[in-house]
Order: structure tokens, then C-alpha cells, then sequence
């Protein structure tokens, strides 16, 4: 076991390397000048070049990719060229919020559609199995941001149920919870009909293998194999699911925090973005990419404590 998890941290961070520096390469190829950008048309050479100098853009390419790994590791990603504070202090200050986002969606999405599935494949070809499969394909096919709009004007403007905007007063958790509720929902919505439909097609296949039949001739019951023993195994392919699916939530909460005007990540990679802020974008991308490998990392994991083939294998 141990010998697998050092195999997949070692793979995690040639993963690592590799995006950031795609990445990196897709930032400064974005058109635009960023000094122009935030100097103005107008700004002298001698200005000009003091910008580029502080944000090391009269360096070539690849000698800028290498300071960014080797401050990297030296724990500096850098200074905010607006406000000279640290991009790290900005990203940790706003990284809370879009994983306190992340998590709620999964969390409640993958209870659900767990729950779904299992009975859908315990219930097979019954009439609610029927509506489970039609509700589940409905939410797979709705984006998140159309579900953030009219979640926001059905439920925040016209019944004004949950709030509209804001992730709550610092320090209040009820407001907090309350203001997540909405953007939570619209998130983790379409995963709620994915993950069901997931783990009702794994259920119908291991309930038909020998193993369950077993279980079945010696007269346990029913529900003790669905759950005890088909389950663990039907499980498998969802878990290493939400490990990837950790990504596709992340540009999901892009649309999400910009709708609710939530503080984020996705809001922050934007507006740096926008202004070309480049050390504050870099600076995002990498704790998205570490986020994003640490979730599929620690999904192989999990699969390899439930399943002991999967550690065993090359």
C-alpha cells in the first residue's frame, strides 16, 4: 500500500509540473500587453521598462518559467504589482470560499445520487426507476451557470427565499450557510443525475456476479447484500469520479461565484485576468492544479484501500 501511494504522489507531481507549465505558457500568450494594460497608452519608456523589469517580462520564456518553480519552492509566488501584497496572502484569503463551495456541492450531490442509484438498481425497471433515470438525465443536461441564473431569480429576486449576493457576514456561520445555499445547489445539481445514473449501472453489474449470487444461495438477505456487499464495490467508479469531477467544479464555480458575487478563487482568476495580473493569475492556477491532483490523487487512494486490486496492479 504504501509502495502505491508513492507511485501516486510521485505521478501527482509530474502532473503538476506539466500543467503549470502548459498553463503558464497559455497565460503569456493571451493577447494583450499587460503594461500598457495597467500603465496606460500614455506611460513613459523608462516607466515601461521599470514594470517589466519588476514582473520579469524582459526575461525570456523559459527563464521566467524556471524563477516561477524556484520561487515556488522557495514558498514565493510572488507580489501583487497593484497592491505589493503577496499573491499568496490574496489566493489563501480567497481560497476558502471556493472550497467551502466545492465541497457543500459534493457532498450533498453525492449523497443523493448515491442514494438514487441504489435504489433505482435495487428497483430495477420499476416505475420509479423510470423517474430516476428521466430526473437524472434532466440535471445532467442543465449547465450550472442556467441553473445559478434562475435559481438566482426564482428563489433569491421573485419568492426572495435565500439571499442574492454574497458569501454572508465574516464570522456568522448561519448567514454564511445560508448564503451557500443557492450557489451549492446550482453546482452540485447536474452531479446529482450524473453520480445516480453512475452507481445504478455499477450496482446492475456487480449484483449479476458470482460472488452476490453466493451471498444469495447461503440466504442472506436482500438488503444486506445490496448495501454490505455490492455497494462497496459499485462505489468504486463514482469515487474516482468525484476525484476528476473536482476540475470540472472548479470552472463550474467561475460562472457560480461571478452570478452570486461570491469571493473565490474563480472571481479572483478573472478579474487578474482582466487587469493582466499575471503573478496573482499564476499564483490562482497553481492552487487550482493542486487542488484538482490532490483530489484525483487521494480518489486512487481511497479506490486502492477499498478495492486491494487496484494497489496491486501497475
Amino acid at each position: 500500500m504504501l509502495s502505491y501511494i508513492l507511485r501516486r504522489l510521485g505521478l501527482a507531481m509530474v502532473i503538476t509540473v506539466l500543467a503549470v507549465t502548459l498553463l503558464f505558457l497559455i497565460i503569456h500568450m493571451i493577447p494583450g500587453d499587460p503594461v500598457s494594460t495597467m500603465l496606460g497608452p500614455r506611460a513613459s519608456p523608462e516607466l515601461r521598462a521599470a514594470l517589466e523589469e519588476r514582473m520579469g517580462l524582459n526575461r525570456p520564456l523559459i527563464v521566467q518559467i524556471g524563477l516561477f518553480f524556484f520561487n515556488m519552492l522557495n514558498g514565493d509566488l510572488g507580489t501583487d504589482v497593484f497592491s505589493n501584497r503577496q499573491v499568496t496572502d490574496i489566493v489563501l484569503g480567497q481560497l476558502p470560499y471556493t472550497l467551502t463551495l466545492i465541497l457543500s456541492s459534493i457532498i450533498w450531490s453525492a449523497t443523493l445520487g448515491i442514494a438514487l442509484g441504489c435504489y433505482s438498481a435495487a428497483n430495477r425497471n420499476s416505475l420509479a426507476d423510470r423517474l430516476t433515470g428521466i430526473l437524472s438525465v434532466s440535471m445532467i443536461a442543465v449547465p450550472a451557470f442556467v441553473v445559478s441564473l434562475y435559481s438566482l431569480l426564482i428563489f433569491a429576486v421573485n419568492l426572495k427565499w435565500f439571499p442574492a449576493i454574497g458569501a454572508g457576514e465574516p464570522g456568522n456561520f448561519s448567514d454564511q450557510l445560508w448564503h451557500l445555499v443557492l450557489p451549492s445547489f446550482a453546482i452540485g445539481l447536474s452531479w446529482v443525475g450524473y453520480i445516480a445514473r453512475l452507481v445504478r449501472a455499477s450496482m446492475l453489474e456487480i449484483m449479476g456476479e458470482g460472488h452476490v449470487r453466493t451471498a444469495r444461495s447461503f440466504g442472506l438477505p436482500e438488503r444486506w447484500i445490496t448495501y454490505s456487499y455490492a455497494l462497496r464495490l459499485a462505489i468504486l467508479p463514482t469515487v474516482t469520479v468525484i476525484g476528476v469531477g473536482m476540475g470540472f467544479l472548479l470552472s463550474a464555480a467561475v460562472f457560480t461565484e461571478i452570478v452570486f458575487s461570491r469571493p473565490g478563487l474563480g472571481k479572483l482568476v478573472i478579474d487578474s485576468i482582466t487587469t493582466r495580473n499575471y503573478p496573482v493569475v499564476m499564483g490562482s492556477v497553481l492552487f487550482s492544479t493542486l487542488i484538482f491532483v490532490a483530489s484525483t490523487t487521494l480518489a486512487d487512494i481511497v479506490n486502492a484501500v477499498l478495492d486491494p486490486r487496484v494497489r496491486s496492479s501497475k
